[in-house]
């Protein structure tokens, strides 16, 4: 996976994504892979910074997906309560 990085909104401006109460929507790139072996590139959204670092096997906390439309395009958006390093998580 890649670095978190907080998401922009406009890259004119360099406004960054905040949620409701103000905190800075962060995205992180995973790789997720499925039963048959095929990979893909996933983005989730989580509020503030996560405990990951690049390279990190995650677990995605409370994972879900968004299904959005615009302009006769669509696609899923993700999002998670938490993305923890897989060790702690499996200590929890």
């Amino acid at each position: 996976m890649k670095a978190a990085r907080p998401r922009v909104l406009n890259r004119d401006t360099g406004e960054i994504k905040t949620d409701k109460d103000g905190n800075t929507v962060y995205e992180v790139t995973v790789s997720v892979e499925d039963e048959l072996g095929r990979i893909e590139l996933v983005k989730i959204g989580i509020t503030g910074e996560p405990p990951i670092k690049a390279g990190d096997a995650v677990n995605a906390v409370g994972l879900l997906g968004y299904v959005w439309e615009m302009a006769g395009r669509w696609g899923i958006s993700y999002r998670a309560s938490a993305l923890l390093p897989a060790r702690e998580a499996a200590d929890a």
